[in-house]
């Protein structure tokens, strides 16, 4: 399954990127996906036609973003939300009249999928602890990049991977963001999970110890 842009901005934009990250997901086969840090709805809308060709309608996504730049969040790392091609900015500012990066884009972008999606706008510091974790089984981890808000993402889904979920996290050896490789060593240490490395150790994908 090929990767899709959709006419939006994708964190996923390398070469083949995309479509690596499908394929591995494709092998676990989830019913229950959870990705933190949706941005603009690109690859959960790429997830949810994978989920939707593996298991028709059975299937649950909920995705967890900021959806906004503000003061409040201005800690946090946040890819560039405007377009370099003059064409996109004027699809979405005259004929959509949408912001790409917020709740209501996204929801458009998925509303073929409205009956399967929970979008929720918040903080994953304050916010992902009161999800229920109890059915997911497979999480895309790319939220936010600082150390203190990586670690708490990896430690409110720790259950899922004890009860032999995925968390697949992205931009593990990301320069400008040192934390996110701290933050998950660290976990996977103390934790004793297993870590493999993927795509040049941009992923890092953490399951239990078998």
């Amino acid at each position: 399954m090929n990767y899709k842009k959709y006419y939006r901005k994708s964190s996923l934009k390398q070469k083949g990127v995309g479509s690596f990250f499908l394929k591995e997901i494709s092998k676990e086969k989830p019913k229950y996906f959870l990705e933190v840090g949706v941005f603009h709805g690109v690859t959960a809308r790429n997830i949810c036609e994978l989920l939707f060709r593996i298991h028709g309608n059975d299937f649950k996504y909920i995705g967890l973003d900021l959806f906004e730049e503000s003061d409040e969040n201005k800690n946090e790392i946040i890819p560039n939300t405007t377009f370099s091609n003059p064409l996109k900015t004027f699809y979405f500012k005259y004929i959509k009249r949408q912001n790409p990066y917020s709740l209501e884009a996204v929801k458009d972008l998925l509303s073929k999928f409205k009956n399967n999606i929970n979008l929720i706008k918040g903080n994953s510091n304050t916010i992902l602890s009161k999800i229920d974790m109890s059915k997911i089984d497979y999480v895309f981890l790319d939220g936010g990049h600082e150390y203190n808000t990586v670690i708490n993402d990896l430690n409110c889904c720790l259950d899922i991977i004890r009860n032999k979920g995925t968390i697949l996290c992205d931009d593990y050896d990301l320069a400008h963001a040192p934390g996110v490789k701290k933050a998950i060593d660290e976990f996977v240490k103390k934790n004793e999970l297993n870590c493999e490395f993927l795509w040049n150790n941009r992923f890092a994908k953490l399951t239990i110890k078998n």
